[in-house]
């Protein structure tokens, strides 16, 4: 049975890491340096991936790794997008890990989950679970290839490893300036890792576990901008009275709080069904990722306006938020991507 509760192991982990985040990762931190290279904190990243052994939940203890599930790597996304933290935990131990060990490749997923290295799977971050990687050339908008250690390149033969070095990276402008873009040629060379039939299902596989647990990155982001949101409508004050008293307000933030609650169940369902292995996982999945990006984006618009002309300025994390779930929204499959999936996974058909 689905099992949507956090279990204590869990908890104690979502503890670990807010503590982490609160000292190196305050929502407010990365406004000072967002500009900068992607902002990316190689500290953090070592303190999260490696210390911590985040970076190893999804890869087995006889590879190296922590040898836990989606369940737990869903509950440190929920926390980096709480902070909007400008780390590759995503692409790197989510995406390209989930590739590797559906290629059969574990030793270099050994070495992700040491946090020893980043590893970025070559393909445009709106890629979706039905993506169908170009054989050759330049892909553009291939999320954290500025930071990756090693590129996951699909060619006509199969899966390959291509050290960074050797590849062509050229940064790209993103919406959301703390998850970096770039365009990546890497036509030659490297370490063959799959064939071509492994390496097609390998990395539907990916993207599919990715989509999933960006849910819960979704989530986290949701939930920060909601408790954002009622603190500060509690502490300003008009016409001598809190503006959180206003009926209207109450109003909003009511049915923000609903659409978050039900966005959490989504995700925990994406989540639990990727770690048991159900065959009803891209199902799940499709269903958690219309749900919770639709979410995100409304808890981070109503964060910013409700603000009121605090929202606005560059000053206030709430724009980073809203970035980060414009481009969340997109990523990984569109919704009306993940709705068509859906239909065709419960035989609906598409209107006439």
């Amino acid at each position: 049975m689905t099992d949507l509760l956090y279990s204590e192991a869990e908890g104690d982990l979502r503890a670990a890491v807010r503590s982490l985040l609160a000292g190196r990762a305050a929502p407010a931190g990365p406004t000072g340096r967002v500009e900068d290279a992607g902002a990316h904190d190689a500290a953090l990243w070592q303190a999260l991936a490696a210390d911590m052994g985040a970076a190893g939940l999804l890869v087995p203890e006889k590879l190296g790794g922590q040898g836990a599930s989606h369940r737990e790597a869903a509950v440190v996304l929920e926390e980096l997008g709480r902070a909007v933290t400008p780390v590759p935990y995503l692409t790197s131990s989510v995406v390209a890990t989930e590739t590797l060990l559906a290629a059969g490749a574990g030793e270099l997923a050994g070495e992700l989950a040491g946090g020893r290295r980043v590893a970025v799977l070559a393909v445009p971050l709106s890629a979706g679970p039905g993506h169908e990687p170009a054989a050759t050339g330049t892909v553009t908008g291939v999320a954290d290839a500025a930071r990756a250690d090693v590129l996951l390149v699909v060619r006509p033969d199969g899966l390959y490893a291509v050290d960074a070095a050797d590849a062509t990276i050229v940064p790209q402008t993103p919406l959301d300036l703390t998850r970096p873009l770039a365009a990546v040629t890497a036509d030659g060379g490297g370490t063959r890792l799959a064939d071509a039939g492994t390496a097609r299902s390998a990395v539907r596989r990916g993207l599919l576990a990715g989509a999933g647990l960006l849910a819960s990155e979704q989530l986290g982001l949701a939930e920060w901008c909601l408790e954002e949101t009622v603190r500060h409508t509690r502490e300003r004050h008009q016409f001598n009275r809190p503006v959180g008293s206003f009926q209207s307000l109450k109003h909003r933030m009511a049915q923000l709080w609903l659409e978050v609650v039900n966005a959490r169940a989504a995700a925990r369902n994406a989540a639990d069904a990727l770690a048991t292995g159900s065959p009803e996982a891209p199902l799940a999945v499709a269903v958690a990722q219309v749900y919770c990006s639709r979410v995100a984006v409304h808890a981070a618009e109503e964060c910013v306006q409700l603000h009121g002309g605090i929202g606005m300025t560059w000053e206030h994390p709430a724009h980073l938020y809203l970035k980060r779930a414009k481009s969340d929204q997109i990523a990984l499959g569109s919704a009306g991507q993940h709705k068509r999936t859906l239909a065709d996974l419960v035989d609906l058909p598409a209107p006439a």
